[in-house]
């Protein structure tokens, strides 16, 4: 057998031949020693006993190694010396920056630098590309909710990065001003109805409600440090704005030369309780509205094929109010049909309903003759409720829109109050004029006079409903009747159900338009990509846009109405009424249209025309207004007008995405291909409480943003976790679904603020240390320590990997990744194997210089990383290492790490040694469980590592290699007093008073790579490091002996 190198003495040797041990000593530092053994050996058990505390730090600060020293003082002979004799000479960490948030001190400070300043700042001075991102008006019409601070704190992060970048933000926020919800909240605040109002005292009061709410929002806003210039009339929007609204109309006029507008009487979502259409967006649906449904029979005509002699038609309703304006009885001629036998009588139903029907009406149906569908078109039944503007007889129809998924197969049509009724009864060319719609439904939602049935006029459609059910069971035509609870549209403001109903309202033909919009959407991003199939079905199921409403705060439909000598009226609005309209409203504002006379508004060219002239009422919908935005956007380099990045919640899928895509496209130049107002498209999900419920006042379940920023009256339990605490938690959740807070989310948010916290406070109490000034300079790669090495290869990769999240706005990722490296990479690995050399080191030290600039490097990228999130840590961070400096911290580009700092080979060889490092650990964790030592570093491990020669144990030779090279870093990196390399032999000689080993395998093999072994360190405690190397003879170890015999 060769003979052992020996690697240090007493505690460190390596056999070259074999396997070598590392032993650990038990006192402020271990040892490791690595011996000589047979390679097919077998593996050693562990044996002996050792006890030693390893304390993990909570806190990275000074007050958590002060217990410490306070612990150890009772089980170590060393507690009887003057350790505060050397305090003085420790170079702690000391700084200002608080390790938890207190809005009041860590965030206002700096709101108004990194918020209205730097907007402003950036805006003059930024030289980069522009970055666009168009914001979505909320309505100016209450206090924040947390869909506001999720969706403005979503925007800010991304403006942030982009800042960050060195790119100029373009970010104008806005409100949406007009429309039923202001209106609405304007006549609930006076008590009053638009009937004991002029249009222009209404308008005069809604405009005053969203002004005083836009001052409330703005202030909320702020309160989330949202960079934008609040107080800057011209750098905010509001739909009301003179100029806005002028550019909305010109948007209008260009629709109407080009033929979009035109005005038809057809049926639309009609809202009672606020007296005006409405937008699919405008509605809410409710799961449980109760409806009365009836089954009732058709008797069919004289006249009719033998086959049905006797026999009705079976149709099934959940509006029964509609059937006044029955106007046919519609099939699918592809359906089977049958004539059964009931309880009362022989009806006409879908044979594939038989079985349904049998159940529901509580009695066996027979089947008697089975027809095609096909021959029950064209047959004719007498109307339920006859009436001057019906026909006698009236006929079975075709349409598509038939099933047999429910009811009988047969479906009631009245094109008045059914968007599938209307378009069967288009096809068929029974819809020519207004009149030829039969519909007993007045302007206020309530039977006309119109109604066959006169007792009915006046009264709402639910009471109609109940009298339409009382005729006909008199009559004998009601099978059955039940009250059943479904889906429901209401009217998202009142909250009241809507109705269907035939009214006369401006549309814009989406026909040709929507291929348009389709194919402009292929160019942009969806985030996340399946909302792309979202947004394209809403634009391709729609045929037209009602753009009227019949409310007064809102923007005028600009159209006239002339009625001639012989009563006929006409409705006017071309391009050239609307030019000369618009310069009217250039002049004299858009409310002029309620003061001024109408034949003001008459252009020359119909001045000549006879008669009285008359206003338009209708305004337009509020989505035309919010959806003209993108006219204020600034061009990019190709001259396109749009924005970089909407971002919005998933219903302006159907809302303000869609119609701003509508009128960009519309608006388009002829023989161009068309552009979409967006080239990024981010949706978001709603905020739902910590059980997965949607927020409701009723529920009680209702989480205030301001109050997690500024806490509650009970501060224990509503804490203030600023805004940089709910911006945070933002960032973590992954936006594009539904997402949950609550307490318990928070207190989990608020420990992950809190770690971040704590590290800056740590790396700052160092690097910018009043008290220990230090050299500044750049760092050099050649002079740095393996840990060093891998901690900037580690700091760059994660940079690396958080600009590709925020670029790909997965800001969950890049929370993910810091939170991994400040947890495992910093905190608890390169804290803990620094601080002997940070506090117990000459300040002169080229090692603590060293872990000085590094650490420096790291607080500053990482802070960088922090920003967009977390603007006021950043920005406290900021000034702290630049104490001179008032600009912010966006003010700077942020410049990535060199990839000088790639460093594979001290990754590799770090990782090996981690998970030697590992191991050490876990040997430690159990020797303590033995009780047998109390005190940190008591002890001495020492690994048996197989070092035989030859290909077949290349690896092998490589750790060994690996250890001899990075022999003085391993006590540091085990934290233990000394690590030594020993031979069999050498380790003979030793005889400690107890022992702890165990064989482990890195290479995953049957025999052991490595023998830990852990032993008493043979040196006594210092009582300035706490290490255990002081000879016994010696007030201080070698070290520290040195540094204050220096000072």
């Amino acid at each position: 057998m060769a003979s052992s190198t020996v690697i240090s003495s007493d505690c460190l040797a390596f056999s070259g031949e074999l396997r070598g041990w590392v032993n650990l000593s038990a006192g402020s530092v271990e040892s490791m020693t690595m011996e000589k053994k047979s390679v097919n050996g077998p593996k050693t058990s562990a044996h002996a006993c050792m006890t030693v505390r390893r304390m993990k730090e909570k806190n990275v600060d000074e007050r958590v190694d002060r217990e410490r020293q306070v612990k150890d003082m009772k089980y170590d002979s060393c507690a009887v010396l003057d350790n505060k004799a050397y305090s003085k000479t420790l170079l702690l960490p000391k700084t200002t920056f608080s390790p938890v948030a207190d809005p009041p001190r860590t965030e206002l400070p700096f709101r108004s630098r990194t918020s209205e300043q730097l907007y402003r700042w950036q805006w003059e001075n930024a030289k980069g590309p522009l970055f666009v991102l168009h914001d979505g008006p909320p309505y100016a019409n209450g206090g924040l909710h947390m869909g506001h601070a999720l969706n403005k704190i979503l925007k800010d992060i991304i403006n942030r990065f982009h800042l960050s970048l060195g790119q100029r933000v373009h970010y104008v926020p806005g409100w949406d001003c007009h429309g039923l919800p202001i209106e609405y909240k304007t006549l609930k605040e006076r008590r009053s109805d638009a009937s004991s109002m002029s249009p222009l005292e209404i308008r005069a009061a809604a405009h005053s409600t969203a002004m005083r709410e836009i001052v409330v929002q703005t202030e909320g806003f702020k309160q989330f440090g949202i960079m934008a210039d609040w107080d800057n009339s011209s750098r905010t929007y509001r739909t009301l704005d003179h100029a806005y609204e002028m550019r909305q109309l010109r948007i209008f006029r260009a629709m109407v030369a080009l033929g979009l507008v035109h005005r038809t009487h057809r049926p639309v979502y009609f809202s009672p309780s606020t007296r005006t259409a409405l937008a699919e967006a405008e509605l809410v649906y409710k799961d449980d509205h109760a409806s009365h449904s009836v089954y009732v029979t058709f008797e069919l005509a004289p006249g009719q094929p033998e086959w049905t002699r006797g026999a009705k038609l079976l149709v099934w309703t959940t509006t029964p109010w509609t059937l006044t304006a029955n106007m046919g009885i519609a099939v699918h001629p592809d359906l089977t049909y049958v004539v059964v036998k009931g309880p009362s009588g022989l009806w006409i139903v879908g044979k594939d309903r038989v079985d349904a029907l049998s159940t529901t009406l509580g009695h066996p149906l027979q089947e008697i003759h089975q027809i095609p569908g096909s021959e029950l078109i064209g047959l004719q039944y007498r109307p339920m409720f006859p009436s001057a503007n019906l026909a006698e007889v009236l006929n079975v129809i075709s349409a598509a829109h038939v099933t047999t998924e429910a009811g009988t197969g047969l479906v009631h049509c009245a094109p008045a109050h059914g968007a599938e009724d209307y378009a069967a009864f288009q096809a068929l060319g029974l819809l020519n004029t207004p009149e030829d719609i039969v519909c007993h439904i007045d302007a206020t939602g309530r039977f006309s006079t119109t109604v066959p049935v006169k007792s009915m006029s006046g009264l709402s459609v639910s009471e109609g409903s109940e009298v339409v059910v009382d005729l006909a069971r008199a009559n004998g035509c009601l099978v059955k009747d039940e009250w059943i609870k479904h889906r429901y549209p209401y009217d998202w403001r009142s909250n009241k159900p809507i109705i269907v109903t035939a009214t006369s309202q401006w549309f814009v033909d989406l026909g040709h338009l929507k291929e348009n919009a389709i194919e402009a959407l292929e160019s942009v991003n969806f985030i996340p990509s399946h909302s792309r199939n979202r947004l394209e079905a809403f634009v391709r199921n729609r045929s037209e846009w009602c753009i009227s409403r019949q409310r007064v705060w809102g923007m005028p439909i600009p159209a006239l109405y002339h009625t001639d000598a012989d009563g006929t009226e006409t409705v006017y609005m071309d391009a050239a009424l609307l030019d000369h309209v618009l310069a009217v409203f250039d002049v004299k504002g858009v409310d002029y249209w309620w003061k001024g006379p109408a034949l003001e508004f008459v252009p020359p060219h119909l001045s000549s025309l006879d008669g009285e002239w008359r206003k338009s009422e209708d305004t337009m919908d509020v989505w035309f207004d919010s959806g003209t935005s993108w006219s204020m956007l600034p061009p990019d380099e190709q001259g396109r007008v749009g924005a970089d990045v909407c971002l919005e919640g998933s219903d302006q899928h159907r809302g303000w995405f869609q119609s701003q895509l509508l009128t960009k496209v519309a608006t388009g130049d002829p023989g161009v291909p068309s552009q979409p107002p967006f080239k990024t498209l981010i949706t978001h999900g709603m905020v739902l409480d910590d059980h997965g419920l949607k927020m409701s006042k009723s529920l009680g379940n209702v989480v205030d943003p301001l109050t997690i920023v500024q806490g509650g009256k009970n501060k224990a339990l509503e804490p203030a976790y600023g805004a940089d605490g709910l911006r945070l938690w933002v960032a973590m959740v992954e936006y594009w679904k539904d997402m949950p807070i609550g307490p318990v989310i928070l207190a989990r948010v608020n420990e992950a603020m809190r770690k971040f916290r704590n590290s800056a406070k740590f790396m700052l109490g160092n690097v910018r240390n009043d008290n220990v000034p230090h050299k500044t300079g750049p760092i050099k790669k050649d002079q740095l320590g393996l840990a060093e090495r891998f901690m900037l290869h580690e700091l760059y990769n994660l940079e690396q990997n958080v600009l590709a999240a925020y670029a790909a706005y997965e800001f969950p990722r890049v929370i993910q990744f810091l939170n991994e490296f400040f947890n495992t990479t910093l905190s608890a690995l390169y804290f803990d194997i620094t601080k002997d050399s940070l506090y117990t080191d000459a300040l002169d030290s080229p090692q603590r210089e060293n872990v000085i600039s590094v650490m420096e490097q790291i607080l500053k990228t990482t802070t960088r990383m922090l920003a967009p999130v977390m603007p006021h840590f950043a920005e406290n961070v900021h000034q702290l290492l630049n104490p001179q400096s008032e600009l912010s911290i966006f003010a700077e580009p942020w410049t990535c790490l060199s990839p000088e700092f790639i460093d594979p080979d001290a990754a590799s060889d770090m990782r090996l040694l981690l998970a030697i490092r590992s191991k050490v650990t876990r040997l430690i964790q159990e020797a303590r469980g033995n009780k047998c030592v109390f005190v940190l570093l008591w002890s001495i491990c020492s690994t048996h590592l197989s070092a035989t020669k030859g290909p077949e144990r290349s690896e092998d030779s490589a750790v060994v290699s690996l250890l001899r090279r990075e022999e003085s870093f391993l006590k540091t990196l085990f934290i233990v007093s000394d690590v030594s390399l020993l031979d069999e032999g050498s380790l003979g000689t030793t005889n400690p008073e107890w022992l702890h080993q165990r064989g482990v395998s890195l290479s995953n093999g049957d025999v052991d790579d490595l023998v830990l072994r852990v032993v008493p360190a043979k040196a006594s405690k210092c009582p300035r490091c706490w290490t255990y190397t002081r000879l016994h003879d010696e007030s201080l170890c070698a070290r520290c002996s040195d540094v204050v015999g220096a000072k």
